[in-house]
């Protein structure tokens, strides 16, 4: 394991430290983010300060809210028009980000689920 420690610490310097996080994460899929620090002597600091880090994280952030604001639109359409139909959920599912946002706003005034779909 020293070898392989001396031999990625001597990439790191030639490749840069984004380069080589890139590298490890496809090709190193197995260790966990805090191996990957330990092996390359990373501290919480520099690895979140990294574009990569802030990428993966952002895509999360988007990818958790756009979840989130379709688990909320199922619940308030459920509770209005219960029982909910399977192809409302589908519909939900299949959405783009912006359009549960905009059926949410409909849930207010609808009456049927035809008023939410618009």
């Amino acid at each position: 394991m020293t070898g392989s420690l001396s031999a990625l610490r001597l990439i790191m310097k030639i490749a840069g430290q984004e380069l080589l996080e890139t590298i490890l994460v496809y090709k190193l899929p197995v260790f966990t983010r805090e191996e990957i620090q330990q092996m390359l002597n990373f501290n919480d600091v520099s690895l979140k300060q990294t574009r990569f880090y802030q990428d993966v994280f952002g895509e999360g952030r988007v990818e958790g809210r756009v979840e989130g604001e379709a688990a909320l639109l199922l619940r308030l359409l459920e509770r209005k028009f219960h029982p909910l139909p399977e192809s409302a959920r589908q519909r939900i599912a299949a959405a783009d980000a912006e359009t549960p946002l905009v059926w949410g706003e409909r849930v207010l005034d609808a009456n049927s689920l035809e008023e939410v779909w618009g």
